[in-house]
């Protein structure tokens, strides 16, 4: 075969899989897989997307299938990143399912604070979830606002502690619900990462709801990378166990 189809079928290769053979981009940072979101921002000019499919059990009777959730990110500046979130889901409830697209979610993420020595790198999220743009089951009755703050800490090559604190609410009721995640990141090579990770809910008036979960992520290069997660609730009230797979890609 000649020479130039060999270089052709390289230039094809290079497209299709994002193979950094004509940028040097750091490695992809996503929000996914754990609830921990992250304070990097995506890189100015970048498109990144980050979807994946979940499984929970709620309790006994009661089943939640993500069919994917999407969040649609896009790298404004170095400190902005302008943020939209796309969900389907099947709820199952003991013979009966719902599905449908719950409510449309706009947003941002501003980094506030890059990392100095005891100061963690802190960003702001914030969303609103348009309370119409949705499959008629799963509209809420008001437009519904969340935050949190996401904050990072370097602790040494491989590893690095994140954690997050913030409010949101359910769409139905005027009830805050106060968030917090705690997440210890373990890098295991430069490809294969693995998170350990504490989150919970509580809203006044109710008992709090508090889980662990667990996953890996694999970079198949800087512009792609694959996840698996699982967890459980370590309250009564917290759904009994989650699957979930996805990945992340950025153009």
């Amino acid at each position: 075969m000649s020479k130039n189809y060999f270089m052709k079928l390289k230039i094809l290769l290079c497209v299709l899989f994002s193979i950094p053979c004509f940028s040097q981009n750091e490695p992809i940072e996503a929000d996914r897989p754990d609830q921990t979101e992250t304070p990097a921002i995506v890189p100015k000019g970048m498109f990144q997307v980050e979807s994946g499919f979940s499984f929970q059990k709620n309790n006994s009777e009661s089943n939640t299938f993500s069919l994917p959730s999407t969040l649609w990110k896009y790298g404004v500046s170095k400190k902005l990143e302008l943020r939209l979130i796309t969900e389907f889901i099947s709820e199952i409830n003991d013979d009966e399912k719902d599905n449908g697209f719950l409510p449309l979610a706009v947003g941002f993420k501003i980094n506030l604070f890059e990392e100095n020595g005891w100061l963690p790198k802190i960003s702001l999220i914030s969303h609103v979830s348009l309370k119409n743009c949705a499959s008629s089951k799963f509209k809420y009755d008001y437009y519904v606002p969340d935050f949190r703050f996401t904050m990072q800490h370097t602790l040494s090559k491989k590893y690095s502690l994140g954690y997050n604190f913030g409010v949101e609410w359910d769409g139905f009721t005027k009830q805050k619900t106060l968030i917090y995640t705690l997440t210890s990141g373990y890098s295991i090579t430069h490809k294969l990462g693995s998170y350990l990770e504490l989150f919970g809910f509580t809203t006044q008036n109710e008992i709090a709801i508090h889980n662990l979960d667990g996953g890996f992520t694999y970079l198949i290069n800087n512009n792609f990378m694959i996840d698996f997660s699982s967890g459980f609730g370590i309250t009564d009230n917290a759904p009994k166990h989650y699957s979930a797979f996805g990945f992340s890609f950025r153009l």
